[in-house]
């Protein structure tokens, strides 16, 4: 199988735009460098400038515009992602290869990273989260995918119909958000209704409550894997007439 770093040179546009400007410019701020020591401290509330929606809270609800990965990048952690410096950055897939024939895409997962409820992340997520999502791209994507195989406990194969060069742009990007990963045996113990009420992820801040529409807390993650975040608390305040980016 040949390596595939990334897809590169794809212009998103406006789309793209408001999300590196919002999302992964808000949340790095909120992040302390790789290494940290020191304990999250403080409050940062922010002034959101639209309702709160419940569903932008989960991935598989992702309707392919930008608002709602200002909250995936919070709460949320994707296979891959675009971060500064690169539009496919490897996240929970460490790295990924394709077949020389096109029709599979094998994925190496990022060992030892556990849902903030404590559960360990593992390839039977990646596969529930891909064949739970329903948001922008869900018939493109289930009709081009014949099979997702979980080959042992930190990898997992995509299979698809006929070679499809678009495959990562569709799955791994905020084309679609259907790469954002969700815990399995947390869904299946709480249902749907438990989900949207307390939601669990992989990302820097985890859930602590939410008025619907209003308002949401979050908390630091200090398990995250990647950057410890340096703010401990952050929380989204609906204002409608706050300035658009």
């Amino acid at each position: 199988m040949q390596r595939v770093d990334g897809v590169r040179g794809c212009d998103m546009g406006r789309l793209w735009r408001r999300i590196l400007l919002v999302s992964i410019v808000v949340v790095a701020a909120w992040c302390g460098a790789v290494g940290a020591q020191a304990q999250p401290d403080g409050q940062l509330t922010v002034a959101f400038d639209a309702s709160i929606a419940p569903t932008f809270l989960d991935p598989a609800e992702t309707p392919g515009i930008g608002t709602p990965f200002v909250f995936l990048y919070a709460m949320h952690d994707a296979m891959m992602k675009p971060l500064p410096g690169n539009d496919m950055a490897p996240c929970l897939a460490e790295s990924w290869k394709e077949s020389p024939d096109g029709l599979a895409y094998e994925f190496k997962l990022r060992q030892g990273l556990k849902f903030h409820n404590g559960d360990p992340f593992t390839a039977d997520d990646v596969k529930f989260s891909f064949h739970r999502y329903k948001g922008a791209a869900a018939k493109l994507l289930h009709d081009r995918v014949k099979s997702v195989d979980v080959l042992d406990p930190l990898r997992v194969r995509f299979v698809l119909d006929k070679p499809w060069p678009d495959f990562l742009l569709f799955y791994a990007t905020p084309a679609t958000g259907a790469a954002w990963i969700v815990p399995k045996k947390y869904i299946e113990k709480v249902g749907e209704e438990g989900f949207r009420r307390q939601p669990v992820g992989l990302g820097p801040y985890r859930f602590v409550r939410q008025s619907p529409g209003v308002e949401l807390v979050l908390e630091a993650n200090e398990q995250y894997w990647r950057k410890k975040p340096s703010i401990k608390t952050v929380v989204f305040k609906a204002c409608p007439t706050a300035r658009r980016v």
